[in-house]
């Protein structure tokens, strides 16, 4: 097993693709080639952490939070971020992040968490834009229903949870084959009508490529006549946060009681009580404040994330109850998410998750 392979897993979970600006998932250090002994996940990648996985003899770190999020200079081991890499470098330790390309994907760290604490009929709360692409082609009708499958195979026409997506409408092509063609119908310089389907399919951006590979790949004519329009339709499975629903209702103190079990927390901030039965939930995992407006939006009665500022708590305007539950604490089942992940494709492989608590905060 290389490293390239358990990457593979993961980024066909949760593509790179997904992730934001600022973020710095995908391999950190180590080569894609080397050879993994073990995968020890954590949140974190800290020198405790890395401790751990020599001695377990895992070779290979996955964690959330990338332990480098800008760029270094230097390599003198002046911080902990220095000293980590710099340890794992001696140790032949490779490191990854699955961070907010985790956070994004469907069945990603909001909904592990939306799990944990029992909703149902879980959505993306935020969808994103400027994922999608229209890919329109033309070809033969007897060659239509091939090339389609081929579309469908490398990636093209999903939409939501429907598959095999198209629109096709039928039509007359025309072409002239210049000489030193080689045309599939029609003679070297004479004018040729063809009866062709328009086959119009949706394509994530980051299937594009393998799409018009399959595209061209498949396609009867010499010269592929094609359109690419750049969409701005919201990707319904990506996106922030989630947004889902209780069994049943309940009374505000019993759900922020329940919650503060349910995620082992000592502490959980939150805004003033509405006098309402909870039942409409929507979370975040990690930093979610920037998502409060969407909450709002879908008419949650609680909203669950981590790092409110102070005067952010006054924009719940007795619209929403926040709750802030911390950081570390919203995203602890990260690590058993990504075990999930590894464990159904590689069940036989020595993958463990870090039994460190690596939490900055400490509570009095």
């Amino acid at each position: 097993m290389q490293v390239k392979d358990i990457t593979t897993i993961i980024e066909e979970f949760a593509s790179l693709s997904y992730q934001e600006s600022y973020d710095n998932s995908g391999l950190i250090v180590g080569s894609t080639t080397d050879e993994v002994n073990g995968v020890l996940i954590c949140l974190d990648c800290v020198d405790a952490v890395l401790e751990e996985a020599i001695a377990l003899n895992c070779n290979m770190i996955i964690a959330h939070h990338p332990i480098v999020f800008e760029g270094i200079k230097k390599l003198n081991g002046k911080n902990y971020i220095e000293k980590v890499v710099i340890k794992a470098i001696k140790n032949n330790i490779a490191i990854y992040a699955a961070h907010t390309n985790l956070d994004n994907t469907f069945n990603g760290v909001s909904f592990k968490m939306a799990e944990k604490i029992g909703l149902k009929n879980c959505k993306v709360l935020a969808p994103k834009k400027n994922l999608l692409s229209k890919l329109i082609t033309y070809c033969p009708r007897a060659n239509s229903t091939e090339l389609r499958q081929a579309l469908f195979n490398a990636g093209a026409g999903d939409i939501s949870n429907y598959s095999e997506c198209s629109f096709n409408t039928e039509g007359v092509g025309t072409f002239k084959a210049a000489s030193g063609t080689n045309p599939y119908l029609g003679t070297v310089g004479q004018s040729h009508q063809e009866n062709e389907t328009k086959i119009e399919v949706i394509v994530p951006n980051f299937k594009l490529t393998e799409v018009l590979n399959a595209m061209t790949e498949n396609h009867p004519y010499e010269e592929v006549a094609y359109d690419i329009v750049a969409l701005e339709n919201k990707l319904l499975n990506v996106g922030s946060g989630v947004i889902g629903e209780l069994e049943d209702e309940n009374e505000e103190l019993e759900f922020l009681t329940n919650l503060k079990n349910q995620l082992q927390t000592d502490c959980i901030r939150h805004t003033s009580f509405r006098n309402k039965k909870v039942k409409t939930v929507a979370v975040c995992g990690g930093s979610g404040s920037f998502l409060l407006n969407n909450a709002i939006a879908h008419q949650a009665d609680v909203f669950i994330t981590g790092d409110f500022k102070y005067h952010q708590f006054f924009d719940a305007e007795d619209k929403i109850i926040i709750a802030d539950v911390g950081h570390y604490e919203s995203e602890q089942y990260t690590s058993e998410l990504i075990y999930e992940i590894l464990n159904k494709k590689i069940p036989n492989f020595a993958v463990r998750i870090s039994k460190e608590n690596t939490n900055p905060i400490n509570y009095l």
